[in-house]
């Protein structure tokens, strides 16, 4: 689990590594809403409040940097991924495993913040598919700009599955098997 979570992280950096300041803090409009800084930011708020949850026992995702720095400097983004990197290479099973409270919203008309048991490594498998959902945006975001990004870059684990099986499935009939 820690290999996966850490090449998905490796995934963001390549790409902000990649990118320019100004395509990284540009809004597409109409089609985008938000630029590929905000994204970055919004997964790297995901993995910040499993850290300060750990410590507080609770992760609060409702807590947000909106409008940080990290919106704007792909270089400070890479800065607080590979420090995302370095806490989890130290995780331990037990640290994984520990049980704690997630506090949430989950309304979108009124306030509503829910509280339910789990786990770090849950919130972590939430954080990598969150990341992942967001690079897919992203990548868009780029092909708009006209920049590419590898196929693999937004491409959620199951389906990199289900290609390779399909693949595979295709070889065989190709070969009369």
């Amino acid at each position: 689990m820690i290999a996966s979570q850490l090449k998905i992280i490796e995934q963001g950096i390549s790409y902000l590594e990649s990118v320019s300041k100004a395509d990284y803090t540009a809004i597409i409009s109409p089609n985008f809403i938000s630029s590929t800084g905000s994204h970055m930011r919004h997964i790297i708020d995901h993995y910040q409040a499993i850290i300060s949850g750990l410590n507080k026992e609770l992760i609060d995702y409702n807590v947000r940097s909106r409008g940080s720095q990290f919106e704007l400097l792909p270089r400070l983004a890479i800065g607080k991924l590979n420090e995302i990197t370095e806490w989890i290479e130290q995780l331990t099973e037990d640290k994984l495993n520990k049980l704690i409270t997630l506090a949430t919203e989950v309304s979108i008309s009124k306030q509503n913040i829910q509280h339910v048991q789990t786990s770090v490594a849950r919130e972590l498998v939430f954080a990598s598919s969150h990341a992942v959902h967001h690079y897919a945006m992203i990548a868009q975001i780029s092909f708009a700009q006209q920049n590419s990004q590898p196929q693999s870059f937004g491409l959620a684990p199951a389906t990199a599955t289900f290609l390779r099986q399909s693949s595979n499935r295709t070889n065989i009939k190709q070969k009369g098997c």
